[in-house]
């Protein structure tokens, strides 16, 4: 029998993006949707895609979602979907005739990002490869990780070629908006293993680290060659990479809260 693909997501007010996205995935065997408590259409859409869609509000994390999502999957092959995300014709095709005849469990998927009105290309972020696809049972999310754990396998894992489109930020706003949601989620994962506590760590990890990673993205990865995109995105994903240990400092430091 020709081999079965589910698409696992996790959604919370997405009714902008939710339309595009299903269409993109029409021709999968089943759509699994997690919600985390939308208020707006994102239920209805999803059901008027023929998605099962299911409410956990008691959210602990994105990887933990996750993990839920790929737990309600129910086909041979597993694609896991953000709700922003568009599979291109193209890779619609190359994932349709992979699960067909693999020679791996899993797969890195590349993933090209928007931010403002610009397509990401320079700075180490594309190809941005994510492990998406893989045989249901093979992969496990990695979590207590903060909101970027990602699927873990452990044996040789194939690479495919066609983009994952990602409307990441289309707005400046909305960065920062998710950039500072993102901070503090890492504050658990980030305390947990004492990263930060002490004023010599933050100094390393939250001033030098960001200016580091500033230098070896935009000029030795050319991310100027992304133009004045290129320059905002990566000078904010360095103050992105300061606030989520200043942040972790923070919560290790004690209070001092007399006057």
């Amino acid at each position: 029998m020709p081999a079965t693909l589910s698409i696992a997501m996790i959604a919370r007010n997405e009714e902008k993006n939710l339309p595009r996205t299903l269409s993109s995935v029409r021709w999968a065997d089943e759509i699994v949707i997690v919600d985390s408590g939308s208020v707006d259409r994102t239920p209805e859409i999803a059901r008027e895609f023929g998605a099962r869609h299911s409410f956990n509000r008691d959210f602990r994390g994105h990887p933990e979602q996750k993990t839920i999502a790929i737990g309600k999957c129910t086909k041979d092959w597993i694609l896991l979907l953000d709700a922003d995300e568009v599979v291109s014709p193209e890779l619609a095709k190359e994932i349709q005739e992979t699960i067909q005849n693999p020679q791996y469990e899993a797969y890195w998927v590349p993933r090209l990002n928007l931010f403002m009105d610009r397509w990401i290309r320079h700075g180490g972020f594309y190809p941005d490869h994510k492990l998406r696809l893989f045989r249901r049972g093979s992969a496990v999310m990695e979590t207590g990780v903060g909101p970027h754990g990602t699927p873990q396998f452990e044996g040789p894992k194939g690479t495919l070629k066609a983009d994952l489109i990602h409307y990441a930020y289309p707005d400046f706003e909305l960065y920062l908006s998710h950039m500072n949601d993102y901070s503090s989620e890492n504050i658990y994962a980030l305390v947990k293993r004492g990263k930060g506590k002490s004023l010599g760590a933050f100094l390393w990890l939250g001033v030098l680290n960001p200016v580091m990673t500033f230098v070896k993205n935009y000029f030795f990865r050319l991310g100027f060659l992304d133009g004045t995109q290129g320059l905002i995105y990566h000078l904010n994903h360095s103050v992105y990479i300061h606030w989520k240990y200043a942040k972790a400092w923070y919560a290790q430091k004690p209070k001092e809260v007399e006057p």
